[in-house]
């Protein structure tokens, strides 16, 4: 029998070598993952003149160019032509996309990409703060460039997007990034583009696991109403203000609302909300607003062409808010907006299906919206909503060359197959770590078909 001495030793042998086990496997599964795994480098800038020639360019303009030539330099276009036209090519090294589709890079809105990794983990969360009022919080200081969401977005022609904090009554400022870069800072396109502010529901959804069939009112709606009264009022005193001696963050953050630096993002769904928070932003001078959500932005269209306010609508594939609503109201609500003369922009307000984006224009077309139409709704509107359309969203001579070109119609996930992407000129790498999951298994089981 052992002694007490050795049953010790012995135990803490077994517990050494249990921890060493675990610790192999641990390595081991690392290994294994790390194979798996594609290196993705930054495209830095563009290297040489490069022109693309023989696609059918949808420029997103609503013109289309059967066979063109699309050419940039210093990442800025500089011809967009028939391909016919454009016969001295010398300077340029010339890419042959005959067959293909050549499109504006799709700009996704509304999006918690790099901000929020893996919802479960908290330690990967990163789009919200402490508090309902945080004007003053930056979407842009907390963008991850090493998400290993982005590389499932840029695989389906997502090159932009605006990363957006959550959570609050006003949950800060987003801003628009680059798909691809080492950091925030590399990855920047348009730092602090709008302040997003969600709009009190004067409703609120029953709550199914209370048993509750029927919405109830919202006790506290007219108290936080009253509250972005007062900060708004504050606001405006602040910037009026000179020379003041003691500094107010969360005032400072709302000016560009005032001198028009910075948009309006009112979160809304309903037409009392979207009616509501309008009628407060203009209370305060607020000049550009823009809907985001819009589930019932149909029903007060009328309003929304009038005052020339664009919509996002957060989510094309989800079910109907209400039970009286047609099954398929969702998929039809984008082309019924523009027929009404509503400027529409798609977007996914949360995080891993928006590299759908493409295919929820997909859906809208299905359901009757104009092919080049549904185009301007993830390039050109989108641009003109985020205040970059100076730069971006269209493929015309003088903005940057941010190109998709696909084997086939980018919109169809059948036919969806991106072949080059150009940010600012430079090819950026469409490959991720799915890809070489796919690619390595493909290699492993290929053989016994």
């Amino acid at each position: 029998m052992l002694s007490y001495t050795a049953k010790i030793k012995q135990e803490a042998t077994m517990k050494s070598n249990y921890i060493l086990i675990c610790f192999l496997m641990l390595v081991a599964v690392q290994v294994e993952d790390a194979s798996a795994q594609t290196e993705i480098m930054p495209a830095g800038t563009q290297s040489s003149p490069t022109l693309l020639v023989g696609a059918m360019a949808h420029l997103g303009t609503g013109q289309v160019i059967p066979n063109a030539a699309v050419g940039f330099v210093d990442g800025k276009i500089t011809v967009v032509a028939p391909a016919a036209e454009v016969t001295d090519r010398s300077g340029y090294d010339v890419v042959d996309v005959a067959g293909m589709h050549l499109y504006p890079g799709l700009i996704l809105p509304n999006t918690t990409l790099g901000l929020n990794e893996v919802s479960s983990v908290a330690a990967t969360v990163d789009q919200s703060e402490t508090g309902q009022y945080n004007p003053n919080v930056r979407a842009l200081v907390a963008y991850n460039t090493d998400s290993e969401l982005i590389p499932t977005l840029r695989f389906n022609g997502i090159l932009l997007a605006q990363a957006t904090p959550t959570s609050g009554v006003i949950s800060g400022s987003s801003s628009i990034v680059k798909l691809d870069g080492w950091n925030w800072e590399d990855a920047v396109y348009s730092a602090d583009d709008a302040i997003h502010l969600n709009w009190p529901q004067q409703l609120l959804s029953p709550r199914w696991w209370l048993g509750e069939t029927a919405f109830r009112d919202n006790d506290s709606y007219d108290e936080t109403v009253d509250e972005l009264d007062k900060l708004f009022t504050d606001a405006i005193a602040y910037e009026a203000a000179e020379n003041s001696d003691r500094r107010n963050l969360k005032l400072e953050a709302l000016e560009g609302l005032f001198d028009e630096s910075q948009s309006l993002h009112i979160h809304a769904g309903d037409a009392k909300s979207i009616i509501a928070s309008i009628s407060f932003a203009e209370k305060h001078g607020v000049r550009r607003i823009v809907v985001v959500g819009g589930e019932q932005a149909m029903l007060v269209a009328g309003l929304l062409v009038e005052k020339d306010i664009p919509v996002v609508l957060a989510n094309v594939h989800r079910r109907p808010s209400y039970d009286h609503e047609d099954t398929v109201s969702p998929y039809k609500l984008p082309a019924a907006l523009a027929e009404a003369g509503v400027k529409v922009s798609l977007g996914y307000s949360g995080t891993m299906n928006s590299r759908n984006l493409p295919f929820f224009v997909g859906t809208a077309i299905t359901w009757g919206a104009d092919p080049e139409d549904a185009l301007k709704m993830v390039t050109a509107n989108t641009a003109e909503v985020l205040g970059i359309a100076d730069r971006t969203g269209t493929v015309e001579v003088g903005k940057d060359a941010n190109i998709i070109v696909s084997k086939g119609d980018v919109f169809d996930m059948r036919t969806n197959d991106l072949v080059y992407a150009y940010i600012m000129g430079s090819p950026i790498q469409l490959d991720g770590r799915q890809q070489a999951l796919y690619k390595k298994y493909s290699n492993k089981y290929g053989h016994n078909d």
